[in-house]
């Protein structure tokens, strides 16, 4: 049996206190919401804070309403209760639609969206027990000074796993971030970078307290895909999230598409506008974008399925996505 190692649990009732909390106790706290990832990674031993400090009885980080021309998502607020929203079913059906393919129903009962945008990466080299990891003699992001998947130690590449910020990428929204001293906002495109050991702009003072997507996104044509062994509980090989601006007789005004699983960040695809821009989602339009997307994603060993055929499933769920696209 996994047993978590020892720590004190705080519950504060404040952005303010939390965050007050975590300067008390520096580099010896963290966060958890739901807990769904951080708990069993504590178990394995991949973190191992002294303080918990639990986000669920934070006010502030809940509701789900429009406010000031956005739709405003607390990040507290459940994946269940993303999937289910009706005002989220209405306006971004592809937000939906990822927050109700994270996992398993019991998992999006606790998981929060707050917690799936701060996911920790993944690797098959990483996500083992102590004992494992350590037989092998560690890795870079943890404990190690060598990527066992590129064999040097310089830079780690551990994949981004989460559903929804694929999504919220296509659609434009941005993040609020609270910290001891300030709160800022960022444009989620520019919340991720390119290190497998810490994925994102975040600070470990900062907690993400919501997510705003602009209204005028609901008018855009949303889809997404996810590839994954199992139907349920299992995290993405692959997926794409696509979304166009579309005049009523099908031409396409603007168009953008981000997949992820196969790096350490989404990747936003590069030069579909210069495709499809005044032109219709036909079906040499659909495969030269599939096409374009292919020639852009190399994925790496980084998870337990083929890197060669999770890259031949890109094209394939490219196509399906803009199929869906195209019949919106």
């Amino acid at each position: 049996m996994l047993r978590l190692p020892p720590f004190s649990y705080h519950r504060p009732v404040s952005v303010a206190e939390a965050t007050g909390l975590m300067s008390q106790y520096a580099e010896e706290a963290m966060y958890v919401a739901g807990g769904t990832d951080l708990i069993p990674n504590m178990k394995h031993r991949l973190f191992e804070p002294a303080h918990l400090i639990a986000l669920k009885s934070v006010s502030e980080l809940s509701g789900i309403r429009e406010e000031n021309g956005y739709l405003r998502i607390g990040a507290a607020e459940t994946l269940a209760e993303v999937a289910r929203h009706p005002g989220v079913q209405k306006l971004f059906p592809a937000l939906s639609d990822a927050a109700g393919h994270v996992a398993g129903p019991q998992l999006r009962n606790a998981g929060t969206i707050g917690g799936n945008l701060c996911l920790d990466t993944r690797c098959t080299y990483y996500n083992q027990t102590s004992f494992w990891r350590g037989a092998l003699g560690y890795c870079l992001k943890k404990d190690g000074t060598v990527c066992h998947v590129t064999n040097v130690g310089k830079k780690c590449v551990a994949a981004h796993s989460a559903d929804t910020p694929p999504v919220l990428m296509t659609l434009g929204a941005t993040i609020t971030l609270a910290g001891p001293q300030r709160k800022r906002r960022v444009p989620i495109q520019d919340f991720f970078i390119a290190d497998g050991i810490c994925n994102t702009r975040r600070t470990p003072v900062e907690i993400v307290t919501e997510i705003r997507i602009p209204l005028s996104a609901a008018n855009r044509r949303q889809a997404y895909a996810k590839l994954r062994q199992r139907k349920s509980i299992d995290f993405p090989l692959l997926t794409v999230a696509v979304s166009a601006d579309v005049e009523g007789d099908g031409t396409v005004q603007s168009i953008n598409g981000v997949v992820t699983a196969l790096g350490a960040r989404p990747r936003a695809l590069s030069g579909w506008d210069d495709l499809a821009v005044g032109s219709t989602l036909d079906a040499d339009m659909i495969e030269e974008l599939a096409e374009r997307a292919h020639q852009q994603c190399h994925p790496l060993e980084n998870l337990i399925v083929d890197a060669d055929w999770r890259r031949a499933m890109v094209p394939v769920y490219v196509k399906r996505v803009l199929e869906k696209l195209r019949t919106t």
